[in-house]
C-alpha cells in the first residue's frame, strides 16, 4: 500500500467541529477511504461502534461538547483499534492507561492523521 493511501480502510471520525471533520471527510474519502460518522458525541460513537463490524482505525476527538472521549477509546481497546486523540489539550489530559496512544495537537492536517494510524 502506498504510504499515504487509504484504499479500502473504514476510518471511524470521532469529532464535533463541522469544519475540522468536514476536512477530515474529504481528505480520507480521497484517499479512498471509507468513513464511519463522523460523529459528534459519546453516545453517538459508542453506538456507531458498537454497530459497526468494521472498524479498521479511529480518529477521537478528546472533548465532545463538554464530554471525554475515553469511554470511546475504551471501546476501541477492547477490539484492538487503533486510534488518535486530535485535541487542542495538551498530555496531562488524557489519563496514564492511554499513555502509548498518539495525540495529535489541532489543528492538524488530516495527512499527518492518516500517517500517524497507518505507519
Amino acid at each position: 500500500m502506498d504510504k499515504h493511501s487509504l484504499e479500502g480502510h473504514h476510518i471511524l471520525l470521532v469529532e464535533d467541529e463541522y469544519f475540522i471533520a468536514d476536512d477530515m471527510v474529504g481528505y480520507f474519502e480521497q484517499s479512498g477511504a471509507v468513513v464511519i460518522g463522523p460523529v459528534g458525541s459519546v453516545e453517538g460513537a459508542l453506538k456507531l461502534v458498537a454497530a459497526t463490524d468494521r472498524i479498521d482505525a479511529a480518529v477521537l476527538d478528546l472533548n465532545l461538547r463538554g464530554e471525554m472521549s475515553f469511554p470511546i477509546a475504551d471501546a476501541l481497546q477492547a477490539r484492538n483499534v487503533p486510534f488518535v486523540f486530535a485535541t487542542g489539550y495538551d498530555g496531562a489530559a488524557i489519563p496514564q492507561r492511554y499513555a502509548g496512544i498518539v495525540r495529535c495537537e489541532k489543528p492538524v492536517a488530516p495527512r499527518k492523521l492518516a500517517e500517524v494510524l497507518f505507519r
